[in-house]
């Protein structure tokens, strides 16, 4: 059974879409009403409405040009805001870095029990201070005091040491202050694959593509 309803203080007419387990997943504010964000939207209800675990799990792929490497990561999709995805992690991050050298990504969902797999290129910035705030200061204790006490990715002697920062920073920082090393990413794709699979590999692909404005719609062979 699905149950919708308003959290007003982080940011109004917010729509949390909670499953059975009580799991919040992707919120949606004021969709963009154009086709490939329709049609991401009806598939997104659709995996839902099956049951599909961490539906909010989405693979960003960026460029770092100092490294002349491509990398890919899992992160959690928390908004899509009118035409914009948003998910959070640490600006002094390797991702990070790679996000301010070039700008452009890929972002790719698959929910399995569909078999629907969405390709999606865009480019990134990072979200206001202000945003960053109002989403930090609703956040756990716990999540917030990892965010604080993380130098994300960098090396470390022993996990207890993770562990020992951890219970650090939630014992003496203020948890409700968003730090300026912490924040939202946002991209608008100009690019949707939607790939639905066939047990015959008569997978049917659909495409829209941004051009001058306007979205081209046209299918790819399997």
């Amino acid at each position: 059974m699905l149950i919708n309803f308003i959290l007003k203080p982080l940011i109004a007419n917010i729509t949390y879409i909670i499953n059975s387990n009580f799991n919040v997943v992707i919120k949606f504010k004021n969709i963009n009403q154009e086709a490939p964000y329709l049609l991401l939207k009806e598939k997104y209800d659709d995996a839902l409405n099956s049951g599909q675990k961490s539906i909010e799990a989405i693979s960003i792929s960026s460029f770092n040009t100092k490294m002349n490497e491509v990398d890919s990561r899992y992160v959690n999709l928390k908004f899509v805001i009118n035409d914009r995805f948003i998910f959070f992690s640490n600006y002094e991050s390797p991702k990070a870095y790679s996000f301010s050298c070039h700008k452009q990504i890929c972002a790719l969902f698959y929910w399995p029990s569909t078999n629907v797999q969405i390709r999606m290129k865009a480019k990134i910035k990072k979200t206001s201070s202000e945003f960053n705030q109002k989403y930090f200061s609703q956040r756990s204790k716990e999540k917030n005091a990892l965010a604080i006490s993380s130098n994300q990715s960098e090396p470390i002697n022993s996990y207890a040491q993770v562990k020992k920062n951890f219970n650090k920073s939630l014992k003496n920082d203020n948890l409700k202050k968003c730090p300026q090393y912490w924040g939202g990413f946002s991209f608008i794709p100009y690019y949707f694959e939607f790939w639905q699979g066939h047990e015959s590999r008569i997978n049917k692909r659909e495409v829209f593509n941004l051009i001058e404005g306007e979205w081209r719609n046209l299918y790819i062979q399997p």
